[in-house]
């Protein structure tokens, strides 16, 4: 089994200026999605390299505003409520994924009423190159050690301590003496091992959705189905992952079972499907030899 490292924070200084690890994250994410969304554009007729530029800008925007907002309202409102300031500190971690997508959603929206272009036609294009963004994210929370995953006795050899988990570990131990037979003492703390959920969460909403939607959009599909496969993609990923990450603090699981991520994500699975079946049903595509441009 292996021992989180505890990286610095910090990933590297210049002059006075401190980078963080998380916000490196977020910028090789944003690179990487200018790049793809440049290459798409050569491949596309009506994308030029100013409209890649506005995109990936107000996308950026959707993502860091959308995200912040939505990991406070969404898990930590009663810190909000302590401490309003609460919202600014970024450099602490503490992104959601679903406030992130509403962001990104209405920073489309506002895109395609400035270049007239139908929204999924926007949506299709851009939605190939936002799986690279969640690999280096949850890159980022692995680095930071947070958001770790559920407690395992199966002895896997990739199971972790997390010793950002000590307290959280201390209270579990108290409370089911059974996880005494499970602890190790890591630098005089007993800890438990854990599935580092973060690094399943790269692999299957990052790299993995990453390769089926960007071959997917490699050829023409009617509009709304490179979306559609996304929000299916994802919303799987991030359901099935669920049952291996640790659940919020101070929320219970629903039915027994269902955490928030779950519930959140569970409106994702059911529009991804309805709008692949309408999709197919419609038949418009926007580009390739069927492309109707309506």
């Amino acid at each position: 089994m292996m021992i989180h490292p505890q990286f610095d924070p910090v990933a590297f200084s210049l002059g006075p200026l401190q980078v963080h690890w998380y916000g490196f994250m977020y910028l090789l994410a944003f690179v990487a999605a200018y790049g793809l969304a440049w290459y798409r554009s050569t491949k596309r007729e009506g994308w030029s390299t100013e409209m890649v530029s506005d995109l990936v800008f107000f996308g950026a925007l959707g993502v860091i505003l959308g995200g912040r907002i939505g990991y406070v309202l969404l898990y930590q409102f009663s810190e909000l409520l302590e401490n309003p300031m609460y919202l600014f500190r970024v450099w602490e971690g503490g992104m959601s994924f679903h406030g992130g997508f509403i962001g990104v959603a209405l920073a489309m929206i506002y895109f395609a009423k400035k270049y007239k272009k139908p929204i999924f036609n926007v949506l299709d294009f851009i939605v190939p190159c936002v799986p690279t963004g969640l690999l280096f994210g949850r890159i980022g929370n692995y680095i930071n050690g947070e958001l770790w995953g559920r407690v395992s006795d199966g002895g896997y050899n990739w199971l972790t301590y997390f010793p950002q988990a000590v307290n959280f570990d201390a209270a579990l131990i108290a409370t089911n003496p059974a996880l005494q037979s499970l602890m190790t003492d890591v630098n005089g703390n007993y800890l438990l091992p854990r599935h580092p959920s973060q690094l399943y969460e790269a692999f299957a909403e990052g790299l993995l959705t990453f390769i089926l939607v960007w071959w997917f959009s490699s050829k023409p599909h009617p509009r709304m189905a490179v979306t559609a496969l996304f929000m299916l993609c994802y919303g799987l990923s991030r359901f099935t992952i669920e049952f291996f990450r640790q659940p919020d603090e101070g929320y219970a699981l629903i039915f027994g079972w269902m955490s928030k991520g779950q519930l959140y994500t569970l409106p994702m699975i059911i529009i991804g499907a309805v709008l692949m079946v309408l999709a197919y049903r419609r038949q418009q595509y926007d580009w390739g030899k069927y492309a109707t441009h309506s």
